[in-house]
């Protein structure tokens, strides 16, 4: 099975980037990355002010995919995530939501072991290992990895973990997907400004799904089927999340509008992925028991 190191990354999303690894179609391989400093911050005197932040968020790629088109779907299953034995959690001057109440950066270094964070003498987290940055090349100009898009990249969605299916639009031939920025653990919102970031390894297995499309990111977690939209405010994003989530229970169900409309209203979660990145995240999350849709494929669109 191939393996891609995290010694070739890009910083931004970008047709425009030569792809550095190749797989096909129904190819299972791992990735190796590094956390989102880029392995810049290794004690608790390595403050956030001192490193370099042009470099954050690297992002392992550009991963060719064989015959991908414009226009397809890209289906990436999350096989594996086997984290390193140390993340990171900073605290900056204005970062997060209570940013302002910060005087001076700080740096905690948390061990991993036998499943846990290990967070204070006292505290001990399981650790709910989740990739924070997977995407694609967007059809036109180049999109830094800190933000995220209809073409994925940041979204920082906690559900992007072990088990979970992962469809994105595919905008360039080739699909370029690129993805890093791991957590241990990391909450809805992502308060502070950091998950739990650490190094590790990722197993994936992509396929692609043709004749169809859709038009932003998609999640089939373990209970969930979940669309994730990221806009400059939440009403934007939460509009869009709502279109897409209304137009796949139409045509999955066969409803009409107004029925799938209400069904989503009667059955559906709006939740926060993230509040602290460029733009901010959101995801419409349809749990499945409610709706008995286990069977149903996630990737039925126009």
């Amino acid at each position: 099975m191939k393996e891609f190191k995290k010694d070739k990354v890009i910083y931004e999303f970008s047709a425009k980037n030569e792809a550095k690894y190749f797989i096909k179609d129904g190819e299972e391989f791992w990735v190796e990355t590094e956390d989102c400093y880029s392995g810049q911050i290794k004690t608790e005197k390595d403050l956030r002010p001192s490193i370099d932040g042009t470099i954050m968020n690297a992002s392992v790629g550009p991963i060719w995919i064989e015959e991908a088109k414009e226009g397809d779907i890209l289906c990436i299953e999350i096989k594996d995530i086997i984290l390193n034995n140390q993340g990171v959690m900073i605290i900056n001057i204005g970062l997060g939501v209570l940013g302002d109440k910060i005087k001076a950066p700080n740096t905690k270094i948390i061990p991993i072991k036998d499943g846990f964070a290990y967070f204070a003498e006292n505290v001990k987290i399981p650790v709910d290992p989740m990739i924070g940055v997977i995407g694609v090349a967007p059809k036109e100009g180049s999109i830094s990895c800190v933000t995220p898009g209809d073409h994925g990249s940041n979204m920082d969605t906690k559900e992007i973990t072990i088990g979970s299916k992962v469809y994105l639009p595919v905008f360039v031939e080739g699909a370029k997907l690129a993805l890093g920025d791991l957590h241990a653990s990391m909450g809805d919102g992502e308060l502070s400004g950091t998950g739990i970031e650490i190094g590790g390894r990722v197993r994936l297995k992509v396929s692609l799904i043709k004749g169809k499309t859709i038009k932003r990111p998609r999640v089939d977690s373990k209970d969930y089927l979940i669309i994730v939209s990221s806009g400059d405010n939440y009403k934007e994003a939460i509009k869009a999340a709502v279109e897409d989530m209304v137009e796949f229970l139409s045509k999955e169900l066969n409803l009409k509008f107004e029925d799938a409309y209400r069904l989503l209203s009667a059955t559906c979660d709006i939740r926060i992925s993230q509040v602290v990145n460029p733009l901010i995240t959101v995801k419409v999350c349809l749990p499945k028991k409610k709706l008995n849709i286990y069977e149903f494929n996630f990737a039925h669109v126009s």
